[in-house]
């Protein structure tokens, strides 16, 4: 695992060139992402050549999370967790779901990435602190960032190897090249980025030349071998992503025809978590993926999966391509089966407001999404089904995440299916807006934490085009 003190230490450029520089040597890297995140999760799959998956003891429960680590795990060479926050934060003072948490739970070493701007001897009270804080986790190596030179560098080493009795596995001088760019949610998305994978190789060289990879490697190396289960094989052998594989009359779903889900997936729509586009496949759909900007028409699809993504950064393009909006609005009026997140449920509003000019959209929800500065919804959310609709029972208890800068100029006319208990949600009371069969949420779910979801969409889907058949056939 590399983990840090806090956020902005450089986690996330290490772990990135980390992968790409194993990969470079003939490694198979298994990247995960502690915590909900999709833009760390991009580059970290684009480094790695293999899906990012997220690691997360809220969404999901704990076996379910062993489950994962170790079948994604499965016949690779090497496995890199990128922490997040602060090694121990978590989401209450006993630091449940936290970094260290998780290391606990895989019993992996971790190598803690520490930014050392204006600070020599310190550095050892701060790593012999944060070993001491919970004895029971292994901070195995220490990577120095941002180090002003030579003696500098000398200095920090000195100290830990003295007071910490840890090795020092590498040390990253201040640079300002490397840096990706940010705005307000963080890392811009490997999609978004035209320099990618430039920007992936130069960190790769960099960190091979500033960090000892012999020396992480015997770290990762000296990780408990044995599995995480008593059964491993069983686990491994099964699917794990769909618990459920049979409809409500206990037919099995391969038996029934092939259900094609559009999933908007570009520059701009770009938040899914693999596991969920996994789900839908395993549950009986077809995934067709369709752009935003350049499809001027909907394909012939069962259902529509609009993820989260930046719409407020492409409003000029996305007003370009009209055709595409009101193919989908004239779809939902007919009653395709939609479920839409966040940037999802941005696409599907009477528009998008900022810097005082209105961007009209789908017009499917009768409400202007209005852009802040400052986040309405960010963190972790637990929330309860209440009304009808389309894809849960009434009482599921749901458990996601959101982090979004707009907020719907009028919640009036809405008709929500969700009572929010934790998090934000539309207006800090309600989420998930129904119409017809559409289910427009500003909420996150991982398919991993929610796997009645995937069952739920392809099955409504199914039922609508078995119902659209036979109005045609009559």
């Amino acid at each position: 695992m590399i983990a840090a003190p806090g956020g902005r230490s450089g986690k996330t450029i290490v772990s990135i060139g980390l992968c790409d520089a194993f990969r470079r040597r003939g490694f198979t890297v298994q990247p995960f992402k502690k915590g909900p995140d999709y833009i760390d999760a991009s580059w970290l799959t684009a480094a790695s050549g293999r899906n990012c998956r997220n690691l997360d003891a809220f969404l999901m429960d704990e076996k379910t999370l062993l489950r994962s680590f170790e079948q994604a795990s499965d016949k690779t060479d090497l496995v890199l967790i990128e922490g997040n926050m602060g090694f121990y934060d978590g989401i209450d003072p006993d630091g449940t779901g936290s970094s260290a948490h998780l290391s606990k739970l895989l019993r992996t070493p971790v190598i803690l990435v520490v930014n050392t701007s204006r600070m020599s001897r310190s550095v050892a009270a701060l790593i012999k602190g944060f070993q001491n804080f919970e004895p029971e986790t292994e901070i195995a190596g220490v990577i120095l960032n941002n180090v002003s030179g030579e003696r500098h560098k000398s200095k920090l080493i000195q100290a830990i190897e003295r007071y910490c009795h840890i090795p020092v596995v590498g040390a990253i001088p201040k640079i300002q090249d490397l840096n990706i760019t940010e705005r307000h949610l963080g890392l811009i998305p490997f999609n978004e980025s035209t320099s990618g994978a430039s920007y992936i190789n130069d960190i790769g060289t960099f960190v091979e030349r500033h960090l000892n990879l012999d020396a992480i490697l015997s770290i990762a190396q000296n990780a408990p071998g044995e599995p995480l289960f008593n059964s491993p094989s069983s686990i491994l052998n099964s699917p794990f992503l769909i618990l459920n594989s049979s409809d409500s009359q206990g037919n099995s779903q391969t038996d029934n025809p092939v259900v094609r889900i559009g999933v908007m997936f570009d520059r701009i729509f770009n938040f899914y978590y693999p596991e969920n586009l996994e789900a839908l496949t395993q549950a009986g759909a077809e995934i067709v993926y369709i752009d935003s900007l350049k499809d001027r028409i909907l394909p012939e699809i069962d259902g529509l999966y609009i993820g989260g993504g930046f719409p407020e950064l492409h409003l000029e393009e996305l007003w370009d391509n009209r055709s595409l909006m009101n193919d989908i609005a004239v779809a939902i009026e007919g009653g395709l089966t939609v479920y839409a997140e966040c940037a999802g449920l941005m696409y599907l509003s009477r528009g998008i407001r900022t810097n005082g000019k209105l961007y009209k959209m789908a017009g499917i929800i009768p409400s202007e999404a209005e852009l802040s500065r400052r986040p309405f919804g960010h963190g972790y959310v637990e929330a309860e089904i209440v009304h009808e609709n389309p894809f849960f029972p009434m009482g599921t208890v749901l458990r996601g995440h959101e982090f979004h800068h707009s907020k719907l100029s009028s919640t009036n006319d809405l008709q929500c299916a969700i009572r929010i208990k934790r998090g934000y949600g539309i207006n800090g009371t309600v989420d998930g807006i129904v119409y017809k069969n559409m289910f427009a949420t500003y909420t996150h779910l991982h398919a991993l934490g929610t796997p009645e979801w995937a069952d739920a969409f392809v099955l409504r889907a199914r039922e609508c085009k078995s119902n659209e058949e036979l109005r045609m056939e009559n």
